[in-house]
């Protein structure tokens, strides 16, 4: 919940200027009421505008909600579901999750689907419990096709505006885990190509060790991304 519409669109011009020339994936995702200024200022260039979240109805009296067809009205094609703060702070289900993603993949959106573990769930020992659930309930009822509509960004939650980050080593075998699964849920081809983000931290000084690993396929970046001066460190990590 962070930049005003003009504080975005202030921002957004900032950042289309400084990666005219990147060769990279890159996608933003402003609050809603943020969304229309940003898209305004971006929709010539190569930056994806997303939405931080949806709801699992596309319309009715649901008070406070917005809705899938609205977001694609306002042209944006990408969704974030399942994120740590809507897990944690608002009570977001695994099946309300579901039916998000559901209703995402059948609009013909773009999800990237969050996961990951509390520090209390990693040092039980409980990391490959919770990551089982949360993509098998998570992605239940896709089907294979659907599949490349998703992105699976693995987000321990203890990492998060922590300052602490979880090894490469760390990011990678849970990485390796995570695509395990959807080989197995799915196939080992689906598993290849899915990409799967890290998000816990990414800094610029710690952007290049992550990337660097087999399993990690980009970064969903938080607090970092806020300015252009650290963000832009972490897109062009392999310049």
């Amino acid at each position: 919940m962070n930049m005003t519409p003009s504080e975005g669109a202030a921002f957004a011009l900032q950042l289309k200027d400084a990666l005219k020339d990147s060769k990279t994936k890159v996608m933003v995702a402003p609050p809603f009421v943020t969304i229309p200024a940003v898209m305004s200022v971006l929709k010539d260039s190569n930056i994806i505008v997303g939405a931080q979240n949806m709801s699992d109805v596309r319309s009715g009296a649901h008070t406070g909600e917005v809705s899938v067809l609205m977001l694609k009205d306002l042209g944006v094609h990408t969704v974030i579901l399942g994120h740590s703060e809507r897990r944690s702070l608002y009570a977001e289900s695994d099946a309300f999750i579901n039916r998000k993603v559901l209703l995402a993949v059948e609009e013909g959106m773009d999800v990237v689907l969050c996961i990951g573990e509390t520090l209390a769930e990693r040092e039980g020992g409980q990391l490959e419990e919770v990551l089982t659930r949360q993509v098998t309930e998570g992605l239940k009822g896709v089907k294979a096709e659907g599949m490349r509509q998703i992105t699976l960004a693995y987000e321990p939650v203890w990492a998060i505006g922590t300052g602490r980050t979880a090894t490469g080593e760390d990011a990678d075998s849970a990485h390796a885990f995570i695509r395990g699964l959807v080989a197995k849920l799915y196939s080992q081809g689906v598993a290849e190509e899915l990409i799967i983000q890290y998000g816990g931290s990414v800094k610029a000084n710690n952007a290049k060790a992550l990337m660097s690993k087999e399993h990690i396929d980009g970064a969903l970046v938080g607090g970092a991304s806020l300015s252009v001066e650290q963000f832009l460190p972490i897109v062009n990590f392999g310049a």
